[in-house]
């Protein structure tokens, strides 16, 4: 398996990208997160998945970072769901939305994904619930969100075990009355005192 290609950008569209890596051209089928992460820099490193349609036609996908591969992984390991769904949801939504989605259990929000039926969105959700917040999870969920001192102390609390969306009010409420002169630490020892 490969983990991760590394090479010159020779041709980037919304759905995918050919990465020129020692004279191989590799295309790889992309997000539009992705897309908009890998910018228009001549060099480009995508975290790669690959998934078999059949034996003989394996489909390669590119991730500009590890926490959208691993969401990707979570989605297609849900039955009903594919490759071409999955980067659907994660062109549709942010990693951030879809993971609060299932957090909360928002079966709308997934359900206005195209192609993604409200049993397939349930389905989602039953079985990816349980492992959002037990594995580790990357501050990249949050960026481009909220400030770095927030998103650190957040993933901290899911870390520990606390729902996302009621630790990010704590949070909200803590950086709103004190500011954010506080250390990371300092905020995570805040929201416990108010979980």
């Amino acid at each position: 398996m490969i983990y991760h290609i590394e090479g010159r950008l020779v041709e980037k569209t919304p759905t995918y990208a050919v990465i020129d890596a020692a004279g191989v051209g590799y295309i790889m089928q992309i997000s539009l997160n992705t897309f908009t992460k890998i910018g228009e820099s001549e060099n480009c490193k995508l975290y790669t998945e690959s998934l078999y349609i059949r034996d003989d036609m394996p489909k390669f996908y590119g991730f500009a970072d590890i926490a959208e591969r691993n969401l990707f992984r979570q989605l297609v390991s849900v039955s009903g769901v594919g490759g071409t769904s999955a980067l659907l949801m994660l062109s549709s939504l942010s990693a951030s939305e879809i993971q609060n989605a299932i957090v909360i259990g928002n079966v709308a929000l997934l359900k206005s994904v195209k192609g993604i039926g409200e049993k397939t969105a349930q389905r989602i959700i039953v079985d990816l619930k349980g492992k959002m917040g037990k594995e580790e999870l990357s501050s990249e969920f949050f960026i481009g969100t909220h400030n770095k001192l927030k998103e650190e102390a957040l993933s901290a609390l899911v870390m520990l075990g606390f729902n996302k969306s009621g630790a990010e009010k704590v949070l909200d409420k803590i950086i709103k009355t004190e500011g954010t002169g506080q250390t990371v630490e300092q905020l995570i020892k805040s929201a416990l005192k108010n979980l």
